[in-house]
């Protein structure tokens, strides 16, 4: 409703900045580009990096996240776009399979802002994406970097698996460095 107001969380704090992908498709490129603006903005002023993969469409925006999640190494992704209603059900299509499969890859642990606009008019797309207003792509870049310490929070330390290499002091007090290896 308009006019209503909503809690906005307070932007994450990080130790180790986070790395993020920011995937889009520029179909309508003017939005594109102020929900890309947006969400560079949040990333930076959060101290994160980022980096942008183009494709064709908002069904190709999962796919490029799972790929990236699958074989890089990025703590987080933003999928930026926007589907504009039509005169066919292709619309219901396009927004229902794309934040569908975006859902089931943050259940498999990637750590996803959507911000893939599905709006009726061109100027609904405008009013949401515009970065000096109510910029969804910074609000999709906020919930990633919101995931993404939730994630580090709650990660369990890092276990190394198999031997341990003997300490400095176990290899005086037992002479383990004098022994040649040939023949011991």
């Amino acid at each position: 409703m308009a006019g209503q107001s909503h809690h906005t969380l307070p932007a994450p704090t990080f130790e180790r900045a986070p790395k993020l992908l920011i995937v889009v498709a520029p179909y309508y490129s003017g939005i594109a580009g102020e929900l890309v603006a947006g969400a560079k903005a949040a990333i930076e002023a959060a101290g994160g990096t980022w980096e942008i993969a183009e494709v064709p469409g908002a069904l190709e925006v999962p796919i490029a996240i799972r790929i990236a999640h699958r074989q890089s190494n990025f703590d987080g992704f933003v999928a930026l776009g926007c589907v504009i209603r039509g005169e066919t059900t292709h619309y219901d299509t396009v927004c229902n399979d794309s934040s569908r499969a975006l859902t089931l890859l943050g259940l498999e642990g990637a750590c996803i802002g959507n911000g893939i606009l599905t709006v009726e008019t061109m100027e609904q797309a405008e009013t949401r994406a515009e970065a000096a207003g109510q910029n969804k792509g910074g609000g999709a870049a906020e919930a990633a970097l919101h995931l993404i310490a939730l994630t580090r929070r709650f990660s369990r330390p890092e276990r190394g698996i198999g031997f341990k290499p003997a300490s400095a002091e176990y290899r005086l007090a037992t002479g383990a460095d004098d022994e040649d290896p040939k023949t011991a």
